[in-house]
């Protein structure tokens, strides 16, 4: 009797035992579930901040790039200091301020059979120099002394960017043409251009001066030249 009771002592912990393990094997993989659900959003995590940070490097990378600048032969740097030319904008990485820095270089003289452009002096009808003043306001541009029909050529190579006007008047006047390339950009005024579209190099004919003085009887006859940003040419000429 004693002995069946001790058979049925050890099958009972054996059954509790074996419980407890399945209970236990049970609850550990229930965490195990829990844990690769809440792993899993946080690897997801990090690889779209992963890729954030590489896109931020990159673009970092771009922003670090002053190529814009230099391979035209300018210098990156505030806007605040002294640039023997002028600046240029979004060439340069970094803040608005930061700007490139064009040194002045002397274009060639506009006027055929001159050595150099000589600005226009005051006569009876206003002067030549930027920011004059005439009836009209402040002349935004610089006159360039030239003979009625002298040949004009091109202050520096670059494309022809088609006819450009002014106000004359009510009306507008279309007596100009535009020429520009990756670091200047002009209008000259007062010519017949022998054509408004294409590439023109540095001291090539471009066209003639149109007649002043039919109309503009004793006036100092001149091409008008005007920066497209309305800035001065004077350290170019």
């Amino acid at each position: 009797m004693l002995m069946k009771s001790s058979l049925i002592f050890l099958a009972c912990l054996f059954l509790v035992d074996t419980s407890l393990e399945k209970d236990k094997t049970t609850t550990k993989r229930k965490a195990q579930r829990e844990e690769m659900k809440i792993t899993q959003p946080n690897k997801s995590l990090t690889s779209t901040g992963r890729s954030k940070e590489v896109l931020n490097r990159t673009k970092e990378i771009k922003t670090r790039n002053d190529m814009g600048c230099t391979s035209i032969g300018g210098i990156c740097q505030r806007n605040s200091y002294i640039c023997q030319g002028r600046y240029l904008k979004d060439k340069c990485r970094g803040e608005k301020s930061r700007q490139c820095c064009m040194p002045a270089s002397a274009w060639s003289a506009l006027c055929a059979g001159s050595h150099y452009n000589r600005v226009r002096a005051c006569d009876s009808y206003g002067c030549g120099g930027f920011n004059s003043r005439s009836d009209l306001g402040l002349h935004k541009g610089i006159d360039i002394v030239c003979d009625d029909y002298g040949i004009i050529n091109a202050p520096f190579s670059g494309n022809l960017g088609g006819p450009v006007g002014r106000a004359v008047g009510e009306s507008i006047q279309y007596d100009g043409v535009k020429l520009y390339n990756k670091v200047h950009c002009v209008k000259i005024f007062n010519i017949r251009s022998y054509s408004y579209f294409g590439f023109v190099v540095q001291g090539e004919a471009m066209g003639y001066l149109l007649p002043l003085q039919d109309t503009f009887s004793g006036i100092t006859s001149h091409l008008e030249l005007q920066m497209c940003d309305g800035s001065d040419p004077s350290p170019f000429i």
